[in-house]
């Protein structure tokens, strides 16, 4: 056999077994090898850099910091992908083009904003993920609300006001809606006539003596739901009262119920509960800025005035 033969056939470490069952000599290629060295390297400084290791009940920390701002105040953390986006939010390309954009907003008067087309996109962009974040849990994602715990925002009907200066009122201080309890002034009876004239007010087909019934107390001395409704009904501002006039409802389910009878008992039902229902204040929770950019948003959702 030639010596180039030799060179060629596969190379054995010596070692046989069984007489014929040989190990074969078959080195890892080069590239592999060098590449294997490297992920050792890397994951030595990997470990030193960055938190890994778990001990006792913490965990090696790594020696890379991360810095950001909290309450006016420097916090400088190991490195963990909460601070790292913290800080990207605070520092990235993206969050000082959103600072620009929030103090040119913090600074424009509603007027403006609204007149502006290009603080009117940012209004939007922004806006929908801070009501999908502080508004949507009650409101909904589509802010229509839920009959008889949290108003419609895309109507045009607002308790409290449907300007831009209103709602943001609304939203920075909160509101507490009340309407007292009947079922102890008014008997089963004339909680009928009531709930009938209450819904002849929105054009419903009841009972017109009952109804004639029902408007004497609405707005006499007994019942004297006139006192906030007013004596046409129309409800006030100042105090959070609905307009009974106008077919919205947002306590009474009268919408879904499916005949006069459901109808009666549903608004019978608000009438001898009473109301109560709170608006928590924002002002603790969002910046004034952004509490700015929440009302234009709502604003514009297709209900406000």
């Amino acid at each position: 056999m030639s010596d180039k033969h030799n060179e060629q056939a596969v190379q054995t470490t010596g070692h046989a077994w069984d007489g014929d069952l040989q190990e074969f000599n078959n080195p890892l290629p080069r590239w592999w090898v060098w590449a294997f060295y490297a992920s050792v390297a890397f994951a030595v400084i990997y470990w030193i850099l960055y938190p890994v290791w778990p001990v006792g009940r913490d965990y090696t920390k790594g020696v890379l910091k991360v810095s950001y701002e909290s309450n006016g105040k420097t916090v400088t953390s190991h490195w963990n992908t909460r601070a790292v986006y913290i800080e990207d939010m605070q520092k990235g390309e993206e969050a000082l083009k959103q600072k620009a954009y929030l103090d040119k907003v913090a600074k424009a008067s509603f007027a403006q904003i609204l007149s502006d087309p290009e603080m009117m996109a940012f209004v939007r962009s922004i806006g929908k993920g801070l009501f999908g974040d502080n508004c949507a849990a009650c409101h909904g994602q589509g802010a229509s609300g839920v009959i008889g715990k949290f108003p419609n925002l895309v109507d045009d009907s607002w308790l409290w006001g449907g300007s831009v200066e209103d709602i943001h009122r609304t939203i920075r201080d909160g509101h507490a809606g009340f309407m007292p309890a009947f079922r102890e002034t008014l008997n089963e009876e004339e909680l009928e006539q009531v709930a009938s004239y209450v819904l002849s007010l929105s054009g419903h087909k009841v009972d017109p003596a009952k109804a004639e019934a029902g408007s004497k107390i609405f707005n006499g001395q007994k019942g004297g739901c006139h006192y906030c409704h007013t004596h046409q009904a129309k409800g006030m501002k100042s105090v959070g009262s609905a307009n009974l006039t106008d077919a919205v409802w947002t306590i009474a389910d009268v919408p879904d119920a499916p005949d006069l009878k459901g109808k009666l008992a549903a608004v019978e039902q608000v009438i001898r509960n009473g109301v109560q229902r709170r608006m928590p204040a924002w002002r603790d929770r969002l910046t004034p800025e952004q509490i700015k950019l929440l009302a234009v948003y709502v604003h514009e959702l297709g209900g406000g005035k």
